[in-house]
């Protein structure tokens, strides 16, 4: 698999306490354009945010948080400081409390796949809805979209996001790679203020912290074998095309 070369250092936000923060402005998408910056931020919790973190983050300003996580992770990490900010906060869980056990009878404990990202499709669908309808709104951005890690659910939403703007399946893929960027920086901040988790190596956290190379190529073919593409899932789950238009008016350069 050949994967494309993105320019992490212009748009990853290396903050102390919050990891895999980046902005997907600047990719080029089928027909000559390319995505605004500073619109869409994506990122994992912010919860460990330093005071520093909180001010390099006050510049961005964003104007809304959409979470992605379930009710048990929000009760065990908070919904983080961007509220105490002023950043309205709004929740679209795409795997609901209990969803994972139920993605292990679907799919089979396959850890992060692209197999289970396309187990994710068989939950209720509003949530996709309602993600999109935000970003659409220019009101609501800058925006950022995030989960707990930043890189599963945060990132098969930005594959549909980057899918509807156009951009060619290539840079989608390496833009999910760019995950694996941040991972060691991550395992060093978890080291330092937690320790290792029992029984588990550096390196074996390093690995459970990035996402495997194939799994975004893999989600991207499933969703043209039972779908015919991102764009025709979501159409299917109900999603307009005045939706779509709206979010390339808003996030791409004219």
């Amino acid at each position: 698999m050949v994967t494309m070369e993105l320019d992490f250092e212009n748009r990853h936000t290396p903050f102390e306490g919050c990891f895999n923060f980046r902005d997907i402005g600047g990719y080029p998408t089928e027909d000559g354009r390319t995505l605004r910056w500073g619109r869409y931020f994506r990122a994992g919790r912010q919860d460990r945010m330093t005071k520093a973190d909180l001010s390099l983050v006050a510049e961005k300003g964003i104007r809304t948080q959409i979470d992605l996580r379930r009710s048990d992770e929000i009760d065990d990490q908070g919904v983080g400081p961007l509220v105490e900010i002023g950043v309205r906060y709004v929740r679209h869980p795409v795997i609901p409390d209990g969803g994972s056990e139920v993605l292990n009878k679907i799919v089979g404990a396959t850890g992060i796949s692209g197999e289970r990202y396309l187990g994710y499709l068989s939950f209720d669908p509003s949530p996709w809805i309602g993600y999109l309808d935000i970003i659409a709104s220019a009101d609501e951005q800058p925006l950022l979209i995030h989960c707990t890690a930043g890189k599963d659910r945060t990132g098969i939403t930005t594959a549909f996001v980057l899918s509807i703007l156009g951009v060619p399946e290539e840079v989608i893929i390496a833009d999910y790679l760019l995950t694996n960027r941040d991972v060691r920086r991550q395992v060093d901040f978890v080291e330092a203020n937690f320790g290792l988790p029992p029984d588990m190596s550096r390196e074996a956290l390093v690995k459970a912290t990035g996402v495997p190379n194939n799994a975004m190529t893999v989600f991207l073919n499933g969703l043209k074998r039972d779908h015919g593409g991102p764009i025709e899932y979501l159409k299917s789950i109900g999603v307009s095309e005045a939706t779509f238009d709206a979010i390339r008016g808003t996030l791409l350069t004219d």
